[in-house]
């Protein structure tokens, strides 16, 4: 018979569950409790996968119940560091994308400078930081309803009725379909009920901003039910740009989801599910930030380029919000995909799930690469489309002793690519010191037409089991067999205004200084490998409230293509080594503790780690104008390590509190030929050049390469906290009984580099952000309420950027400034 959970996440057993309804577990915290409970009461309802580990006669209140090892258990009692949202907390913080989430959980990082260029790490490992190169695996793996997302850019939508999200921390290879080395973030949608249910949703707020959601459910027949829902979100742009009078960076978002629910009986579930999302908002746009010197000529550097041109940035002050971009702005952005999933009760103690799935993502951008008001590089598109298809099997055995899960995955897809990149009228000024040739102005209309596909493929076995060897003694170990094949192409044909092909070598003078902006290029790299990876975990339950466990895990990420371009040698060729990277041999180590007590109404739970990545694959530049989007390099070896403590508190009915905080120590233990800094990197280049003191000394030497070893990694804060409370008093509004609640939700993050090789002057110092929120929940499922996020016009940067060129020219990415608004909620 296949049990039903029900996870409630409003009032419960007449009490109210404290908000936020979020959950840190194994280095985070139990903020808010979760009750499971037999009757459907037009809450979330989870059906497992696999028999249940926990019943709902076994579980008292205030415990949360997550799925993150393929069956429904207590968070509490998994020797995995994970952090749980639930689907009230989302809605009331306002953290409804992957991007908010990091917010609430300290050790997820998320940046992006826009949906394609965004990069998910955990405890500072990943992705490489820097523009996407489509030709490497994601360390941090996306899953909704059990589906691999292969890129971020196709999970950075709006989430769409979701039941509950969690945040794994560490390895997961042997538990998940696609193998990922640093985490994985597990999304739940609320199913299909057989009851009666749903949902609507209206925000509106400061830029314009408006938010609707709603959804339904109910039976289609005693054996079919449906669920479907949307979502629609808009808001007027946080910058104003000067040039066309647009408010830019803008949110226009769209969603919809169709699941339909087959139970033709109790051991048998089957899920057809389908979604489609739309962004087409005018960005991602920056502004001007500030000038930092390199090595150039200083009549080579931004301040003497934009007087020659008689030009000055609209505004200095970057947090006036006021941009002159003069290129096309665009980040339209679709993907969607259907899915089924069946899963099917052998036995008690046993089950079969089987997911299959296609996906699709769409990308259609327009650029405005030389960030700033003059026609540097007038275009810069890269419009991409990809299908993937994946199939994913598991077996799941549960008895009194043993736990075990056993999964093959394959994995197909493809990736398709036409780029455009154009010089514009003041590309020759800016770039060129020949007075002829800026004369002729032989860089305007310089035209790159990219073309490039990739074709990947992956297959994997994987498993886990959980032998409880003695009363609360358990051992747990793991394995993954993988193997991956990557085909690329990259073909760069350059033509002049006059449609003049630009040879790859030789040539007039003036197609020499051509080249050095746009080199023609080809290469077709391939890859194929196949890894095998393992892990273990060990866990004694001291007592009932207390759990220790400890990990060790050796594990991989696939090698991978450069698709973007590799730099050139002297003579003007591809160096085609550079066309592959190395996979990443990753060593995982791991101790932890959860523990409940005061009546289980506190927990505080500790996890520390220590993790060393053998040829990590950085996102770098050579500084070459024509590698625009940068390469793929192996670093030698880089290491991550730190502690996360959080504390969590409910110490009377109505009351709670929550302290979360992670130290993050990420740096490259060895790259002694990594990119150099701006700051070193301009003038003359010559190898082993040692260039002391400040730049900006005309005709300074420039090493070739410069070792950063022991250097910090990018985009990672070596302090960040979230913290907040709530509190809540019943009240009779109106005839109807609730609770009156105030709740603060605060996070901050300690400064961090923007740039792969550390640099002086992108360094972002750290900021705190504050949010609030008042409203009225009643028990008849409405919830109103105000908000105010970022309450303190908090002023910060989520990235910063140099210009190309190496002018020392400084952009930025503002994050968003204060907002306020209402929203009104009912669940019926």
């Amino acid at each position: 018979m296949k049990q039903k959970f029900v996870l409630l996440t409003g009032i419960a057993a007449g009490a109210l569950v404290s908000a936020p309804a979020f959950a840190q577990q194994g280095g985070e915290s139990n903020v808010a409790g979760v009750q499971v409970a037999q009757a459907n009461t037009g809450n979330v309802t989870v059906s497992a996968d696999a028999p249940a580990a926990v019943t709902p006669s076994s579980v008292p209140e205030n415990v949360i119940i997550i799925t993150a090892r393929r069956r429904e258990e207590a968070s509490q009692d998994v020797p995995i560091a994970i952090a749980t949202l639930d689907g009230r907390t989302i809605n009331e913080t306002g953290a409804f994308s992957i991007q908010k989430i990091q917010q609430l959980a300290p050790s997820l990082q998320v940046y992006s400078s826009n949906p394609r260029n965004t990069a998910v790490n955990i405890r500072g490992i990943g992705v490489p930081f820097g523009l996407t190169n489509d030709g490497f695996e994601q360390g941090v793996g996306i899953y909704v309803d059990d589906v691999y997302y292969s890129r971020p850019a196709s999970a950075v939508f709006d989430f769409l009725d979701v039941a509950q999200v969690e945040v794994l921390r560490g390895p997961q290879g042997t538990l998940y379909g696609k193998n990922t080395t640093a985490g994985a973030i597990n999304i739940r949608t609320n199913q299909p009920t057989f009851d009666f249910e749903g949902s609507t949703e209206v925000s509106l707020g400061s830029y314009n901003f408006k938010q609707l959601k709603a959804a339904v459910s109910g039976p289609l027949s005693d054996n079919v039910a449906a669920r479907v829902a949307v979502s629609g979100t808009s808001r007027k742009g946080t910058i104003f740009n000067v040039t066309d009078g647009n408010w830019i960076n803008e949110q226009d978002n769209l969603g919809v989801r169709g699941q339909v629910l087959f139970r033709p009986n109790d051991d048998i579930d089957i899920t057809v599910s389908g979604d489609y999302s739309a962004q087409n908002p005018e960005c991602c746009g920056t502004v001007y930030v500030g000038y930092g010197p390199t090595q150039r000529a200083l009549l080579r550097q931004f301040p003497a380029l934009a007087a020659a041109q008689n030009y000055a940035p609209v505004s200095t002050n970057p947090f006036d919000r006021l941009t002159d971009l003069d290129s096309t702005l665009n980040a339209g952005n679709k993907t969607g995909g259907a899915s089924l999933r069946a899963i099917w009760d052998i036995s008690d103690s046993s089950s079969f799930t089987s997911i299959t799935a296609w996906r699709f993502w769409d990308w259609k951008p327009e650029n405005d690469r030389d960030y700033t008001g003059l026609p540097v590089v007038s275009l810069s598109q890269n419009p991409s489309q990809q299908d993937q298809y994946s199939q994913e099997f598991r077996y799941n055995y549960s008895a009194d002793t043993i736990n075990a899960v056993i999964g093959a995955f394959a994995f197909k897809q493809r990736i398709d690519t036409q780029g455009l990149e154009q010089q514009g009228a003041a590309a020759s000024r800016w770039n060129l010191t020949n007075a002829g040739q800026i004369t002729r102005d032989i860089l305007n209309g310089l035209t790159a037409n990219n073309t490039q596909w990739l074709k990947a493929t992956s297959a994997a076995v994987f498993g886990q089991v959980e032998w409880e060897v003695t009363p609360g003694l358990r051992i747990q170990p793991g394995a993954r067999i993988n193997y991956d094949k990557k085909e690329g192409h990259y073909e760069r044909v350059v033509t002049d205004r006059q449609g003049n092909l630009i040879p790859a070598s030789g040539g007039t003078a003036d197609q020499i200084a051509q080249r050095n902006i746009y080199a023609p290029q080809l290469i077709e790299p391939s890859f194929d490998d196949w890894n095998f990876s393992y892990d273990l975990t060990l866990s004694y339950a001291v007592m009932n409230d207390v759990m220790v466990y400890g990990t060790y895990a050796k594990t991989f990420k696939t090698g991978g293509i450069n698709q973007n371009g590799v730099p050139s040698d002297a003579n003007g060729n591809p160096i085609l080594e550079a066309g592959t990277i190395r996979p990443e041999s990753v060593q995982h180590f791991e101790i932890g503790a959860k523990t409940q007590f005061w009546d289980n109404k506190a927990t505080l739970n500790v996890a520390a780690y220590h993790t060393t990545i053998d040829d990590f694959q950085a996102n770098v530049s050579n500084g070459q104008f024509g590698v625009l989007r940068g390469y793929l390099a192996n670093a030698e070896r880089v290491r991550t390590k730190g502690v996360e403590v959080d504390f969590s508190v409910r110490p009377i009915e109505g009351v709670t509190g929550y302290l979360n905080g992670a130290y993050t120590d990420a740096k490259y233990v060895k790259f002694v030929d990594a990119p150099c800094p701006p700051e070193l990197a301009g003038g003359t280049v010559v190898t082993g050049a040692q260039v002391p003191g400040p730049a900006g000394v005309p005709g300074s030497l420039s090493p070739a390469n410069c070792d950063i070893s022991g250097q910090s990694l990018p985009g990672v804060s070596k302090w960040a906290f979230s913290y907040g409370f709530e509190t809540a008093a019943p009240l009779n509004l109106l005839g109807e009984d609730g609770d009156l609640y105030f709740g603060v939700d605060g996070s901050y993050r300690s400064e961090f580099s923007s740039n792969p090789s550390p640099s002086i002057y992108t360094w972002v110092d750290g900021y705190n952000l504050t949010n609030f929120r008042f409203g009225f929940r009643a028990e008849n499922g409405l919830n109103i309420y105000a908000w105010v996020r970022n309450a303190f016009d908090a002023q910060y940067f989520e990235q910063l950027v140099f210009g190309p060129s190496n002018t020392g020219l400084i952009a930025g990415n503002p994050g968003d400034p204060r907002t306020w608004g209402g929203t009104i909620r009912f669940d019926f």
